[in-house]
């Protein structure tokens, strides 16, 4: 079962992520010299302008609140965030920013007058649903090159460069040493290549009075610059009201709040009000612990795994509860790794045809199966994945009829097809592990001292990256050999 990988030949990664950061093509980083490389050091990037608008003085004039033991610092490995002057207690409303404040893009029909500019409407559609920072990132594009734009005191505060892999040279791309990433990298360099050109093709005839970005080229550069701070900084917050009474979910980057990092553990949170006279929305947020001065804001970003926080944040998290490795679902190497673990004639590329039927409900069979399973993260071994290999591994049928698919989906019910069952899908499970280890060219060893030398801060990234990985596979085997010793000694004990 090897890690899962992408149609595309690295190859072509490493061509495009180089013409992202080498374009020539004039665009608008000749309009307010648009910085779109990726940091080569562990240091804060420089921000838009080298001397910005005070952003909480900002906030306020536009009707905001800020309160006053809230200021902006450099802030560790995170660079430039919000900390708390002096104690803050908990409960304390820290920040609240007015409805006109969010830096938001809407694309129904009832938006384009709303934003000004039904063309960059039309163009957004063209972009997956998948890609919504893009969509947002044309937005911004538009108000960055836009002379006496509303939203210019914050943008002009927004980082000159972006640490994530789409800007990492070739050879730090390749250090990264997991295909799964490599695929989405990959991804969206190619997205990036082709929108530029479908771009070139919508706007190249437009008068400047309806070109959106006021008759400048808008390269694969700036396109990754503009997704890249939508990415790492905007947040899925209510949108517009609807019929149904409900909100939309509508991304938007919210001045100063974005500046509160990321913590599993968060000491503030963000809350959405709506007043009774009016649809405006007020975003605060809210101290959701007591917080001692000189600490961080922070909130949780969400329970994401390391490849998104990489994609999308330029950071890793070390120890990642939620971090996880992906796996192709295959028949012949389950059958070569259940081998490979001491197990005697498995049948994963043969099932039996009621093991079909459940495989089926676990859409790892059919026309159009969800191969992707993972190890690791809360699960420790996916649902799908311990299910399938708890029945694969079975041939009573009846005993597996007596239990229904949650139940054997969750690795928290002990063994409920018997101890040599669970014993030889926990096996499986470490066998496999060892697989997606070798696939990584370097070792453990050899990439710690690799931190150790004077290396760039995309090298720094990379092979972090790769080291928490290869580390969560040694954890959950760690894990899965426990949890088989304690199975074969609870045998022992009742033979």
């Amino acid at each position: 079962m090897p890690i899962l990988t992408g149609s595309t030949p690295t190859k072509t990664l490493f061509m495009a992520t180089q013409f992202l950061t080498k374009s020539t093509k004039p665009s608008l980083t000749h309009f307010r010299q648009l910085s779109c490389t990726a940091s080569t050091t562990s240091s804060y990037p420089q921000r838009l302008e080298p001397n910005p608008p005070d952003l909480i003085n900002w906030v306020k004039k536009q009707g905001g609140f800020v309160h006053p033991s809230v200021r902006i610092s450099v802030n560790g490995q995170f660079g430039l965030g919000l900390v708390a002057s002096d104690d803050i207690a908990s409960g304390s409303y820290l920040i609240g920013l007015p409805d006109h404040v969010p830096l938001r893009f809407g694309l129904s029909d009832g938006d384009c007058g709303a934003d000004g500019d039904s063309v960059l409407v039309n163009v957004a559609r063209k972009v997956p649903e998948e890609l919504w920072a893009m969509r947002l990132g044309l937005k911004l594009l538009q108000e960055r090159a836009r002379v006496g734009s509303f939203w210019w005191p914050y943008i002009s505060n927004l980082p000159e460069t972006y640490t994530v892999p789409i800007f990492f040279p070739g050879e730090d791309i390749k250090n990264l040493q997991y295909a799964p990433l490599l695929y989405q990298v990959n991804k969206r360099c190619r997205f990036l290549l082709d929108f530029e050109k479908e771009l070139e093709r919508v706007l190249g005839n437009l008068d400047s009075n309806d070109h959106p970005f006021g008759s400048q080229d808008v390269d694969a550069s700036s396109l990754g610059w503009a997704m890249s701070a939508v990415s790492s900084r905007a947040f899925r917050l209510y949108g517009k009201k609807i019929q149904d009474g409900t909100h939309s979910n509508a991304p938007m980057m919210l001045p100063l709040i974005d500046m509160c990092n990321h913590s599993f553990n968060p000491n503030a949170e963000i809350v959405q009000e709506q007043g009774d006279a009016n649809a405006k929305m007020l975003v605060k947020v809210v101290a959701g612990t007591n917080i001692k001065q000189d600490d961080a804001l922070v909130l949780n970003y969400g329970c994401l795994n390391n490849d998104l926080f990489l994609l999308d944040y330029g950071f890793v998290i070390p120890s990642n509860p939620y971090d996880c490795i992906e796996l192709r679902y295959d028949g012949a190497l389950l059958d070569a790794a259940s081998m490979a673990a001491g197990v005697s004639s498995p049948n994963f590329s043969t099932p039996a045809p009621w093991q079909q039927d459940i495989l089926l409900k676990l859409d790892l069979d059919g026309e159009s199966p969800l191969l992707k399973v993972s190890l690791g993260g809360p699960e420790l071994v996916e649902g799908r994945l311990l299910a399938a290999l708890r029945v694969l591994l079975e041939r009573d049928v009846e005993k597996v009829q007596n239990h229904d698919l949650d139940t054997l989906k969750s690795l928290s019910v002990e063994a409920p097809l018997g101890i040599p069952n669970e014993v030889a899908v926990l096996r499986t499970c470490i066998a496999l592990c060892v697989i997606a280890l070798e696939h990584f060219p370097t070792k453990l060893m050899d990439d710690e001292s690799l931190l150790k030398k004077d290396i760039s801060g995309t090298a720094e990234l990379a092979i972090q990256f790769r080291i928490q990985k290869k580390s969560l596979i040694i954890d959950v085997m760690r894990d899965l050999t426990r949890r088989v010793k304690l199975l074969s000694s609870q045998e022992s004990a009742v033979s």
